[in-house]
């Protein structure tokens, strides 16, 4: 994992746009005197308000004028609040000042100037063209914590020392503060600088909270030692193992995130816990010498599939009993249901439904299965030969089979579960022409 930090509105806001008009939209809301117009839900006990340099843990959703929902930080890909180091604000009436303006507790909703956040918060050249002058995008906000970064560290001193205590931990962290714990030694060579190291690992928080492992995901990880992989902390922790071995790392914020966290999953100032085992170890050499026979052992099976693609199409058009001409590129054009509709032509965008399998019978995609069309331009290479010359030839309410030999489909490619110089198959349906 490697830090990346981001305006957190940046992505949001994107998904959430609409205009208010300037009377009946604003009525029941409230306004500063530098023009942020603002409506509070529900006010807290506490008084304390965020402040600038704040660490900010919060929700946050988009509405539409009909009050359809766009986004919610609660249902997202993460399901959790938004964090981040509450900055200055970049004009007058912007959303960092209503935040400003709420305790932990608080909800609130507000209109902030499209005009203004696209090109001073967001530093775009101009206000996108979608988007109406002089709009509003409307936030609603629920703030759950405001803490400045002296108090998220002293927090992190007290989980460390609580973890340790708890697990019963006797090791003396090193020179860098990492703490590192051999449960089983390895029986291999040390890991040196270049060595590609093989591994599975955990990772927690210090306060129980899991962020990842390799092990559900179902295979294993990979890194260069000497080249940075997650955190300095582990990227140390690898350095002192071996093949076979299975070691703890508690590795403190300071060389891990630090006070930036990492997204929603790892906050500012978080003790890390991986648990760690290495599978295999490889010099660069061996490495290089695997890649090399991998390389070759590739280039002779795609050999052997460029041999013998004609033959295993021709006995694919005899088993089928398919007598219809190749076009003078390849394309095998079946139409099964002619369209009455309009002519799909160069130049124009298409929406189309697929399935596409293998000479064998394996499928390896579909967008019947995804539920979704087939969106693109036709005649612009945004798709593979065979299927801009086969939907060309096709009217609106058609459907047909295309057998598209691969020197005017992936080629010499490796596409998942296609191979190098696979011959395709595709059942289409020509639903619309723009």
């Amino acid at each position: 994992m490697k830090k990346v930090l981001i305006n957190p509105f940046a992505i949001l806001v994107m998904v959430a746009i609409t205009s208010f008009g300037c009377t009946s939209k604003f009525s029941g809301f409230d306004k500063t005197d530098s023009g942020l117009y603002y409506k509070l839900y529900s006010v807290s006990e506490d008084t304390v308000k965020a402040k600038t340099g704040d660490f900010v843990s919060l929700d946050m959703k988009y509405i539409t004028e009909s009050d359809s929902i766009l986004f919610d930080s609660k249902t997202g890909m993460e399901g959790q609040p938004i964090r981040f180091q509450l900055p200055p604000s970049d004009f007058a009436g912007d959303l960092y000042e209503g935040i400003r303006m709420l305790s932990p507790g608080d909800s609130a909703e507000f209109l902030i100037n499209a005009d203004s956040l696209f090109t001073i918060t967001f530093k775009m050249p101009k206000r996108p063209e979608f988007i109406d002058t002089n709009s509003y995008l409307r936030f609603y906000v629920t703030l759950h914590s405001a803490e400045s970064m002296e108090s998220l560290a002293s927090k992190e001193e007290g989980i460390l020392n609580e973890y340790i205590a708890t697990n019963g931990i006797t090791a003396q962290p090193l020179e860098t503060g990492l703490y590192f714990i051999e449960t089983v030694p390895g029986n291999g060579r040390a890991i040196e600088t270049g060595d590609q190291v093989t591994f599975h690992f955990n990772l927690a928080l210090a306060n129980g909270s899991q962020v990842f492992s390799s092990y559900d995901r179902g295979e294993p990880m990979q890194l260069t030692c000497g080249k940075p992989f997650d955190t300095p902390g582990f990227d140390q922790g690898v350095s002192l193992m071996k093949k076979g071995g299975k070691a703890k790392f508690i590795v403190p914020s300071g060389i891990a995130f630090g006070a930036a966290g990492r997204g929603a999953v790892i906050p500012p100032f978080s003790t890390l816990v991986y648990d760690v085992e290495v599978l295999d170890v490889m010099t660069a050499s061996e490495v290089a010498k695997m890649t090399a026979n991998k390389k070759k052992e590739e280039e002779m099976k795609a050999g052997l599939a460029k041999q013998q693609e004609a033959s295993k199409l021709n006995a694919y058009l005899k088993a089928k009993n398919i007598t219809v001409k190749p076009t003078p590129s390849g394309l095998y054009y079946i139409e099964t249901e002619k369209g009455t509709g309009a002519r799909a032509e160069a130049g124009k965008k298409v929406k189309v439904h697929y399935t596409g399998t293998l000479l064998d019978g394996t499928k390896f995609d579909s967008s019947l299965d995804r539920e979704e069309p087939f969106s693109f331009t036709l005649g612009q290479g945004q798709v593979i030969q065979g299927w801009d010359e086969g939907i060309a030839l096709m009217n609106v309410g058609g459907k047909a089979s295309f057998i598209i030999p691969s020197s005017i489909g992936y080629k010499d490619r490796s596409m998942g579960l296609i191979t190098p110089f696979s011959t395709l198959l595709f059942d289409v349906e020509l639903i619309e022409v723009e």
